[in-house]
């Protein structure tokens, strides 16, 4: 069947102090609402409707799923006024998911559940047992233990405060329930809102059933109302990845000190040290060592590569069998084939770096292309860029670039070719020859070294 799934997002988060809207205050490298909507499209036949409010136009702007309908709630009245908006949008015969833009570790597999439990006489609701349930909805039942009625705990007894069932405010049901029952919920309560909590009495006035379900673990539907929060969620998150990492074969030197802000595929054998962060899609090979303060963003490692401490890397390929590091820094199209070494303060970008070619101290090697067992010498540059256009350098195999060289794009260097240290080379060097610009050294006898003034 159809799934209709209503995200409400239209707070402002007052508790956050910011000015950037809740709902994109970012868990794990993303948008609150993003984990929301990426986990509920994978359901089968899913249509997502975000209804907005507070920062509609920057909420709007800062998500990328694909088929969002936006519905904008101009007056912050209440979760039922909030999927009041989006009524208009619903698919006849589909089922409703009601979701939260604040909550977002709730799981694929709870989402599945309450939707399976939708049926014409029956809706779903999901609750969770809390020591502390200070704050939330109590569930309140019947002696069959049915679910009679939601009480907020502004309105609640003393003695229904003790219930320690709260609401998660996530429910299911059918399109035909929600368009029956929800023009019927009043604003007669401490808030005066309307909640929707009090689609559950109508429910059960009607002899609707109510399913109720629970998560796997409390955190996948705490909501994040101040920055503790989002910290709470965030490490617990984080801790996931790591059980993951470590389930399929990784050695995480501290499980408490990793982030991982998008997809981390892993092979086995490998070692993380701390603090180590990956952005975005990385994958690593198999036998990866990655030194402490790294930090790698959509980048492939091959086999038995080493990662030295304080590496950045971006946008790069790195083949087997490579060295990296420490303080190296590849930036977007970097390619190092099998075996090269980029060594410490290092910075590549545009540049392919060919089998065996190692570049090992000071350097900054920009729009070039290495061929094998090429040897770049300290404090080389490839200057690339006149101030307008970037220009390439090619480096044939087995030339050797002595330190402290500036070479002048476009240029090539030819195979087996040597550039004595300290030349700016202009022009191409031939294979197998000498390029040299160095000017005449001249030593001057009995020259004083000066003095300070006294």
């Amino acid at each position: 069947m159809a799934t209709d799934i209503v995200v409400l997002a239209a707070g402002k988060g007052t508790r956050m102090k910011s000015a950037l809207p809740k709902v994109l205050h970012t868990l794990a490298g993303r948008p609150l609402l993003q984990h929301v909507l990426t986990t509920s499209a994978q359901l089968p036949d899913a249509r997502l409707l975000v209804v907005t409010g507070h920062g509609a136009s920057e909420v709007n702007g800062a998500l990328n799923t694909e088929g969002l309908l936006f519905v904008e709630q101009p007056e912050q009245l209440g979760t039922a006024h909030a999927v009041l908006q989006a009524m208009p949008e619903l698919r006849q015969d589909s089922t409703v998911l009601i979701l939260y833009g604040d909550v977002p570790l709730i799981a694929l597999d709870t989402l599945e559940a309450m939707v399976g439990e939708v049926s014409e006489d029956q809706m779903a609701l999901l609750t969770v047992v809390l020591e502390n349930p200070v704050g939330y909805g109590r569930i309140l039942r019947d002696q069959q233990q049915r679910v009679v009625a939601i009480v907020e705990e502004k309105d609640a007894t003393p003695e229904q405060r003790l219930i320690a069932e709260v609401n998660t405010g996530v429910l299911a049901l059918s399109a035909a329930q929600l368009r029956n029952w929800l023009p019927r919920i009043g604003n007669e309560n401490a808030q005066g809102e309307y909640y929707l909590t009090d689609i559950i009495a109508l429910a059960c006035a009607s002899g609707t059933r109510i399913k109720t379900l629970q998560p796997h673990h409390q955190e996948e539907v705490q909501g994040v109302n101040n920055r503790q929060q989002l910290a709470e969620l965030e490490r617990f998150y984080q801790l996931q990845q790591a059980r993951r990492l470590m389930a399929a074969g990784v050695t995480l030197a501290d499980p408490a000190r990793l982030d991982v802000r998008g997809e981390l595929h892993s092979g086995s054998d490998n070692f993380i040290d701390i603090n180590a962060v990956f952005e975005g899609r990385v994958v690593l090979g198999s036998q990866v060592s990655i030194g402490p303060n790294c930090q790698i963003i959509d980048s492939v490692i091959g086999d038995n590569v080493e990662i030295k401490a304080n590496s950045h890397i971006e946008g790069a390929e790195v083949a087997a069998d490579c060295v990296v590091g420490p303080f190296a820094r590849l930036r977007p199209g970097t390619v190092l084939e099998a075996g090269a070494k980029v060594g410490n303060f290092v910075e590549t970008k545009q540049t392919r770096v060919g089998k065996g070619s190692k570049i090992n101290h000071l350097s900054y090697v920009g729009d070039a292309q290495l061929g094998a067992q090429v040897n770049v010498g300290a404090g080389t540059i490839t200057c690339n860029y006149d101030g307008v256009n970037k220009h390439r350098t090619e480096i044939g195999d087995n030339a050797f670039i002595g330190s402290n060289t500036s070479l002048v794009a476009p240029v090539r260097v030819g195979k087996m070719a040597t550039v004595g240290a300290g030349s700016t080379i202009t022009r191409d060097v031939p294979d197998e020859q000498l390029g040299l610009t160095r000017a005449e050294q001249k030593n001057i006898a009995g020259w004083q070294r000066p003095v300070k003034n006294t």
